[in-house]
């Protein structure tokens, strides 16, 4: 689990690159589907999944997602951070026993709202399984170190 770490709009630097690596669990998936009610068999059930094109059973493509805003909320920037948006492009399957690397690289940073455009990637040895951008509002030291109210 990552450490939280608190970094203002000012601390923030074009570049900087925050990473997690985590192994998929079979009880993160069994997890996942209970608190989100998607119980699609391709992830629960290991007898249905076998039949797939992809053999065996696959991680929620949101659940992987998941990682990155483990990122965002806990280390870049970390705590009051808000999402304000994001892309997703799944490029391949996650399996169980899966290490997903996760890296959130600070791309653009736009002052006058206290944002800030981050590149993250997802991949699982070497190979990228999904990718995309975020926007965050970022608490500011000129704000008080809290979120400004208007998104």
């Amino acid at each position: 689990m990552l450490t939280l770490r608190t970094l203002f709009f000012e601390d923030l630097s074009v570049g900087m690159i925050e990473r997690l690596d985590k192994t998929v669990s079979s009880s993160d998936v069994v997890g996942f589907a209970e608190v989100t009610g998607d119980r699609n068999p391709i992830h629960l059930s290991e007898h249905f999944a076998a039949k797939t094109s992809f053999g065996t059973r696959i991680a929620h493509g949101l659940y992987t997602a998941s990682l990155i805003s483990a990122v965002l909320g806990t280390r870049l920037p970390g705590p009051g951070a808000v999402y304000i948006s994001q892309t997703l492009n799944f490029r391949a399957p996650v399996k169980i026993g899966d290490t997903v690397q996760v890296s959130v690289e600070v791309v653009e940073l736009m002052p006058e709202k206290s944002r800030a455009r981050l590149a993250c990637r997802c991949s699982v040895e070497g190979e990228t399984v999904l990718d995309g951008e975020a926007l965050v509002k970022v608490p500011s030291r000129a704000a008080g170190g809290r979120p400004q109210p208007r998104l």
